[in-house]
């Protein structure tokens, strides 16, 4: 039975469980190929090479990785937000043309509109269900905020960590803030989030995917809006 069990859960939760340890292989891939990059750079000018365990723990590894992590998280938040109001026609990922909008208490299955197998906070009405209401887009805006924060700290340490070997002044957190240094690492990481957002809402019109739910059914006509498989 537990092995039934076992199977059942892995299978039910195969998705997050299979991005989970991708996550997790390609971020050893990330500190393993990183020091050996870092060393080599150490020993080209005269310094001492590092161990895997001082690298993963100073700034350089830590802005790498809250930079990526931010970004991502902007582009869920931007698009959680962004698809409620905002639609692409023939779209898998937008909602019909004329439905923009938070929709009613009805179409939500909230208050006395939910039912029974609905989440507690959905029926109770008032703040809760206001919060609840929007919780995966603050969710996603709250954690690009903190991972934003410790991109900015993180770059900031290796910023003036290489201004320190430069033998020049290392600047202030607020000084960082401003530097080209800062927001061209930022800019970088954004760009290429929101080139792929857009462009998965816009070939999801014409293109397909057969089984995928971010997909439309292979075929559905191209103007058909918000049909997934």
């Amino acid at each position: 039975m537990s092995g039934e069990k076992s199977r059942g859960f892995l299978r039910d939760n195969a998705l997050s469980l299979t991005f989970g340890v991708v996550f997790l292989a390609t971020l050893v891939g990330q500190a393993v190929s990183g020091v050996a990059d870092f060393n080599a750079q150490q020993i080209a000018d005269g310094l001492e090479p590092v161990s895997l365990g001082e690298y993963v723990t100073s700034s350089s590894f830590g802005v790498d990785v809250m930079e990526n992590w931010q970004s991502e998280y902007l582009q869920f938040f931007l698009y959680i937000f962004g698809t409620v109001w905002l639609i692409q026609r023939g779209s898998s990922e937008s909602k019909e043309p004329g439905e923009e909008g938070p929709e009613s208490e009805k179409e939500q299955r909230i208050g006395r509109f939910a039912q029974d197998d609905s989440p507690a906070w959905a029926r109770t009405g008032g703040l809760r269900t206001a919060i609840f209401s929007r919780s995966l887009g603050l969710l996603m805006g709250g954690l690009f905020v903190l991972t934003w924060g410790a991109s900015s700290i993180a770059g900031w340490a290796a910023y003036n960590s290489e201004q320190l070997g430069q033998l020049e002044d290392p600047v202030s957190y607020l000084g960082y803030l401003g530097a080209a240094d800062f927001w061209n690492r930022s800019f970088q990481n954004w760009q290429s989030e929101m080139l792929a957002v857009g462009s998965m809402a816009i070939f999801s019109v014409y293109l397909r995917q057969r089984g995928s739910p971010e997909s439309k059914p292979v075929g559905v006509a191209h103007a058909e809006t918000g049909q997934t498989a």
